[in-house]
């Protein structure tokens, strides 16, 4: 396939991209999904974040709702029909060796074109600056340049929406620093039976940072099950006061990551039960990157109205993901969550970039604060924040409209008849 002209680009082939370029070519668009990886699946793979944040909303009396569907329980599903989702004492936890397949296996059965092994190079507007024209990626091919209608980042980092020119921001607003960047590690061989309690575990490893045999800003010891029953993922390495956006800093992330994990591995092993013959199973191939550059758009939104779960006449996708902030600078994580059985509703107008005509962002750099991004930017919400994104950029291909003109009524229909969850069925609750 040598294509070179679109309806949409899907920029990035992590949840968010995944859901977009799906949903994008479910509704009859010509829809290509370029991804830097030979593989989909972003954060839930290359970074390795396990298992999924909760997509429900719980209730006092146990009741729940599931707020999030569409892609994600689709790609759920067939992770469950593999028998690699889902975990005793861990419900959401996956096999991301799994989720490469069915990911991949969703985007052809819609008809996706995919395109590995490419890197986003650089963006050409017209003369106005408010349309992107198109994108030049590199790859073995050498530069290529790819145009659409309606382009979609799903980058991350709005790699894309910055080169093409839209307002962004970096970090809190106090001095712009970003949440750490954690480099996610399992260890296999572990007697689970015979763990510690995590409080216990946590304890010994503030008593090693005591001792000077750790080196990590991180106040806690943070682990899951996996779906092995002998494996233990991490998500405990803390990399602070580095810009993920900085290919130089992004390089000392990753090697400072790999410092912790063997100082961690050392302590695991020495000090913790269960742990005397386990061994370091595998370290992710990219470190994980809580935050970045967000978009500022046609609407902001803030924690204020997630904890205080606004709904919006536009709203293209929900949440219960509490506001969850690792420390910047240092210790400390701060948590603040929703009322029981609330959620809240992201505007479409969010993922519309300030000074841009064809372009939108799906996944976590969406505009909102930096309090607010820090409860939204996780792999269900971000999925289908995509999904949203790349649903209106095929009805806006297609009806030659921008996302400004679009009838927000056709994008929540058609991300309704694709199994999304809006939460306006459910609001009597």
């Amino acid at each position: 396939m040598t294509d070179k002209e679109y309806d949409v680009i899907v920029a990035g082939g992590g949840p968010g991209g995944i859901a977009a370029a799906v949903a994008s070519a479910r509704l009859g668009a010509k829809t290509l999904l370029i991804e830097r990886y030979g593989f989909l699946g972003g954060a839930g793979t290359a970074m390795m974040v396990n298992p999924w944040m909760t997509y429900w909303a719980h209730f006092s009396d146990g009741k729940e709702i599931q707020v999030i569907n569409g892609v994600l329980q689709e790609l759920v599903e067939r992770m469950e029909a593999l028998g690699m989702y889902g975990h005793p004492k861990q419900r959401t936890a996956f096999d991301p060796e799994a989720l490469k397949v069915v990911a991949e296996e969703l985007c052809m059965e819609a008809g996706v074109h995919l395109l590995y092994h490419t890197f986003l190079g650089g963006v050409k507007t017209d003369e106005s600056g408010r349309k992107v024209e198109s994108m030049v990626v590199a790859n073995k091919a050498g530069l290529v340049e790819l145009k659409a209608k309606l382009f979609v980042d799903t980058t991350g980092d709005a790699d894309l929406a910055a080169m093409a020119g839209a307002v962004v921001e970096k970090g809190r607003s106090v001095d712009n620093l970003m949440q750490p960047m954690t480099l996610n590690f399992r260890m296999g061989g572990v007697d689970v039976d015979r763990m510690p309690e995590r409080a216990e575990i946590s304890r010994r490893y503030v008593e090693a940072k005591t001792r000077g045999e750790i080196d990590c800003p991180r106040e806690n010891v943070l682990w899951f099950y996996a779906t092995q029953p002998d494996v233990i993922h991490f998500n405990t390495t803390r990399v602070i006061l580095k810009d993920a956006t900085d290919p130089w800093e992004l390089t000392q992330a990753e090697i400072e990551g790999r410092r912790q994990v063997q100082q961690l591995v050392k302590f695991l092993t020495r000090e913790v039960e269960g742990f005397e013959h386990a061994y370091l199973q595998t370290t992710a191939p990219q470190i994980g990157v809580r935050e970045s550059r967000r978009v500022i758009g046609d609407y902001v939104l803030t924690a204020d109205e997630l904890l205080a779960a606004c709904k919006f006449d536009d709203v293209i996708a929900c949440g219960t993901y509490p506001v969850d902030i690792h420390n910047p600078s240092g210790e400390g994580t701060i948590m603040k969550h929703l009322q029981p059985g609330e959620w809240y509703d992201i505007p479409f107008r969010c993922l519309i970039p300030l000074k841009l005509d064809n372009l939108l962002v799906g996944g976590r750099p969406v505009s909102a604060t930096h309090e607010a991004h820090s409860a939204i930017r996780v792999q269900p919400i971000a999925m289908a924040i995509g999904q949203a994104a790349g649903a209106a950029a095929a009805i806006c291909a297609l009806k030659d409209r921008t996302p400004r003109e679009v009838d927000i009524r056709s994008v929540q229909q058609a991300l309704t008849k694709q199994g999304a969850s809006l939460g306006l069925d459910t609001r009597a609750f």
